[in-house]
């Protein structure tokens, strides 16, 4: 039952992620943490970052890193499964429609109309996590205790990295990564 509820979870987060990745994180928290409660909210927000760090796709990361945990590597095999299998069906109709079609106005305007939907999903993922990242206990609040100062210092850190200098964002993750160990030793230290 567990490797069905895999597959069809996954099979509709890759059915209906348009736009890539990011677009595909709000679909992927409302299946794995509040529908079938498969990993918490901070595991979510553990799960898109490890998701970022390894090569491919984050829908197909996430997908194999929720079955893993969930039904091991059957399950981490059912879930990939589920979630590229529409991709395989959709992209080859499409190129099929897009190579016959490509000329047509309807078609162009189809297109254009979806970019402001994917634009939307992938703002909201993005927030989600920036919230998760920054409080406590995944709402927005000032009180003491519930803003994490450290990563608030972090996030400002790396954007300056990535927009004013230009680095490349898998140096400023690891760097992100390397100065948490150092400030964690330092503070054990104190």
């Amino acid at each position: 039952m567990i490797y069905l509820q895999l597959f069809l979870a996954f099979l509709q987060i890759g059915a209906f992620s348009f736009g890539g990745g990011y677009a595909a994180m709000p679909l992927i928290q409302a299946q794995v943490v509040h529908k079938y409660g498969w990993l918490t909210m901070s595991d979510f927000t553990d799960l898109i970052t490890i998701s970022q760090m390894t090569p491919g796709p984050i829908a197909v990361n996430s997908a194999t890193f929720v079955g893993m945990q969930v039904a091991g590597v059957f399950g981490a095999i059912v879930a990939t499964l589920g979630v590229i299998f529409p991709s395989c069906v959709i992209v080859t109709g499409l190129a099929v429609l897009y190579k016959k079609y490509r000329k047509m106005d309807l078609m162009q305007n189809v297109l254009g109309s979806l970019r402001p939907a994917v634009v939307s999903m992938i703002f909201a993922s993005g927030l989600v996590i920036l919230i998760s990242a920054l409080f406590v206990n995944n709402k927005i609040s000032f009180s003491k205790g519930n803003f994490k100062t450290r990563s608030f210092l972090y996030f400002i850190l790396a954007y300056i990295l990535l927009k004013k200098f230009k680095m490349d964002p898998v140096k400023v993750m690891l760097g992100m990564g390397v100065l948490e160990l150092v400030v964690q030793c330092i503070m054990k230290a104190v």
